[in-house]
């Protein structure tokens, strides 16, 4: 299994290009289901799950074909073909799903198009429950038929789905991505009340706008959409990683360096903005992306309680944690999002972090400098905290199980080594 090796203690200096964001991409991938002309995505990254996505989808009978079947360096010059012309299976198997939750997504498609759809169970990552029964309550509301079988959804809906009023009584992206996907081939009117307002659902709701759906409330907490009987291919361009973007943001603020993130948009990273701003992080939007810089002395503590968007994002705490690690005086992170969200904790612990945690919150009290050692990643956003942390402790880190590293950030290590950090992959 590979591990990273970081040698820290040196300021990032340079610019680091954006990816398109993974979380984006995957819901639109899925989406090609809802559609027999080809769909085109520009600017999708090169990563695990999106290599797995694209496996499910073959497995269904989409054809998909990336700029004449290789990749290019950079996703802004990386186009992906999906034609799902003919669907020849409606089943996704427990052995492409359990590698990723976002596998459930094909769920709301095929209902819509097929009228039946067999999901497996979802995997992922192990940060504490993420229940998929609001997207089976909302698909029932649909009309569809629901059992679960042997670890899989069994979803049918012979006369096709008819439009309801779907409130979720708690926010749910892949569920409002997945009902909202289903209900724009529904009949009649489907309202979804307390939709998660992510950028990445806003980005699906565009994208199924260009194919011929009738969104209302794009943005807002209630999505109004009107079923049609079909929808038309597209080519679209997969917005930018607010989470990679954030990432890196704190790599210039955790080495005290100056970093240009190409591609970046400061209106998706509004709250990440504000919270490191207080923190004494410098942000300055330019032509071609958003520049982050930390040159003046140590950070200082500030508290942060994740929220759904626009509220500070669950996918950042740990990066955050990372640095205030750091940072001068004490702050407290409280994960109102998933349980099970503080694995990263113990890791950070052993490079000499003062951290304690009191149920859902976690007090940090900010040391003058960590320390390398050998540390395990436990899920992706835990992981490049790790890497983070080893970007500006002095000595040698190794991080271990960085699979996870893959399934979210593209050329991590090439992009930070551009930037001078001493980092570099170890293959067992």
């Amino acid at each position: 299994m590979d591990r990273v090796r970081i040698v820290g203690g040196k300021p990032l200096y340079g610019e680091i290009p954006i990816s398109g964001a993974k979380n984006a991409g995957l819901p639109l991938m899925a989406a090609s289901l809802l559609t027999n002309e080809a769909v085109h995505l520009v600017n999708l990254p090169h990563l695990a799950d999106i290599s797995s996505m694209a496996h499910l989808l073959r497995e269904l009978g989409v054809k998909i074909s990336m700029n004449g079947g290789t990749f290019q360096r950079e996703s802004a010059n990386r186009k992906l073909e999906l034609d799902a012309s003919n669907i020849v299976e409606t089943t996704a198997p427990y052995d492409v799903v359990r590698k990723m939750r976002a596998s459930v997504l094909v769920l709301g498609p095929l209902l819509a198009r097929e009228h039946a759809a067999r999901v497996s169970l979802p995997g992922g990552c192990a940060i504490g429950t993420r229940p998929v029964d609001l997207h089976l309550k909302a698909m029932e509301q649909l009309g569809a038929k629901i059992e679960l079988t042997e670890g899989y959804i069994e979803a049918s809906a012979p006369g096709g789905l008819v439009g309801n009023h779907v409130v979720f009584p708690s926010v749910t992206v892949g569920g409002t991505e997945n009902v909202l996907m289903a209900a724009v081939l529904a009949s009649g009117e489907t309202v979804i009340s307390n939709a998660a307002r992510e950028p990445e659902v806003t980005d699906l709701a565009h994208c199924l706008t260009a194919m011929g759906a009738k969104i209302e409330g794009i943005g807002t907490d209630t999505l109004r959409i009107q079923g049609v009987e079909r929808l038309q291919g597209v080519e679209h361009a997969v917005l930018p990683d607010r989470i990679e973007t954030g990432s890196y943001a704190v790599a210039a603020a955790i080495t005290g360096g100056d970093l240009l993130l190409r591609g970046a948009r400061m209106n998706l990273i509004e709250a990440t903005v504000d919270l490191l701003s207080r923190a004494g992080i410098s942000f300055t939007e330019e032509t071609d992306g958003v520049r982050v810089t930390r040159t003046d002395g140590r950070v200082r503590g500030v508290d942060l309680m994740t929220e759904p968007f626009p509220g500070f994002p669950t996918d950042m705490q740990a990066q955050f944690m990372a640095l205030m690690s750091i940072a001068d005086g004490a702050s407290m992170v409280t994960e109102t999002i998933f349980e099970n969200r503080f694995m990263h904790v113990p890791e950070l612990s052993r490079m000499g972090a003062d951290i304690n945690v009191h149920g859902a919150s976690a007090i940090i009290r900010g040391v003058p400098a960590l320390s390398g050692a050998p540390v395990m990643a436990t899920d992706l956003r835990a992981s490049v905290s790790l890497v983070l942390a080893g970007l500006a402790a002095e000595g040698e880190t190794i991080v271990n199980r960085v699979y996870h590293l893959d399934r979210g950030y593209e050329r991590l290590e090439e992009k930070l080594a551009r930037c001078g950090a001493e980092i570099h992959r170890l293959a067992d």
